[in-house]
């Protein structure tokens, strides 16, 4: 019976340490698109579509420190103050910078890191989801099954806009 115990228990633990990497790496994407958002102002779509999709990250670290709490955690349910994250991004910004001199570099290269932390995180939630599966929890996995869509048009949005303003920061100069 005790080594059952330890078996449920150790299952919990690392079912807990997905849900909090993954609860970091949305308060991350959050903050990464917010960044974006601020040093954008100027062009609009990117400005205001870049907020909103921020948004679903913030509800998703809400929604996975709900379910954490099934597993012993207890992860806070408020997403990272938008100025600390912002001024966080905004120095590691100013790092790629001091590479990259014009401004259609520093948006490409703002598009292609959230893209990679969009795609990071869509991972995850497949993890999640069919480690929520396998487990028969289906709390967790209602969780996964609503917020990954958004992380995946999140990671397409990226897409979409590298696609579009590469040749424009590759080729003119």
């Amino acid at each position: 019976m005790k080594v059952l115990q330890t078996l449920r228990s150790l299952r919990g633990n690392k079912v807990g340490a997905a849900i909090e990497e993954l609860h970091r790496s949305e308060n991350n994407l959050a903050g990464a698109l917010l960044n974006l958002s601020d040093l954008q102002k100027s062009d609009h779509e990117i400005f205001y579509v870049a907020r909103d999709v921020a948004r679903w990250s913030q509800e998703h670290v809400r929604r996975l420190a709900e379910v954490a709490q099934v597993y012993g955690l207890e992860l806070d349910p408020a997403p990272e103050d938008d100025a600390t994250m912002v001024a966080r991004l905004k120095q590691k910004g100013s790092e790629l910078a001091g590479r990259f001199h014009e401004p259609t570099l520093l948006l490409l290269a703002d598009l292609r890191h959230i893209h990679r932390t969009a795609a990071g995180v869509s991972l995850d939630w497949e993890v999640l989801a069919q480690t929520a599966q396998a487990m028969k929890d289906s709390d967790l996995l209602a969780v996964a099954q609503e917020c990954h869509p958004q992380t995946l048009r999140q990671m397409r949005w990226a897409n979409a806009k590298v696609k579009e303003t590469a040749a424009q920061a590759m080729v003119t100069g």
